[in-house]
């Protein structure tokens, strides 16, 4: 059942420069409101499958485990570069509507890491 699901980033600065910023996404009315938990075994690339059944997902945040070590890389496909992502912080993805998966290569097994899809 989808699930109406808003979404923003909040920037606050503080010291030198002081100020908040609040970026709005735009509100997904058939969002799955679902968080996935997943283990990657070993070193290699992972496919990542986004949610479906009556759901239309415009976005994931990945979240890693506390106290990660492993590298963490976003890809499109197997063979491409990637870009590097934090090993702790939480990243999130705005998808185009023909995405249906995308790939994570890890440096080595995780456990635990969250998706929670908008």
């Amino acid at each position: 059942m989808a699930v109406t699901a808003t979404r923003s980033q909040i920037i606050t600065y503080t010291v030198d420069v002081t100020g908040t910023e609040t970026i709005s996404a735009a509100s997904n009315a058939a969002s799955p409101g679902s968080v996935t938990l997943h283990t990657f075994t070993g070193a290699g690339f992972n496919t990542v499958t986004l949610p479906t059944g009556g759901s239309t997902v415009v976005s994931g945040t990945i979240v890693p485990p506390a106290g990660n070590t492993q590298t963490i890389t976003l890809k499109g496909v197997t063979g491409d570069t990637g870009v590097a992502l934090h090993l702790t912080d939480p990243t999130t993805i705005a998808f185009a509507s023909t995405v249906t998966t995308f790939g994570l290569t890890v440096g080595g097994t995780i456990t635990g890491l969250r998706i929670f899809w908008t």
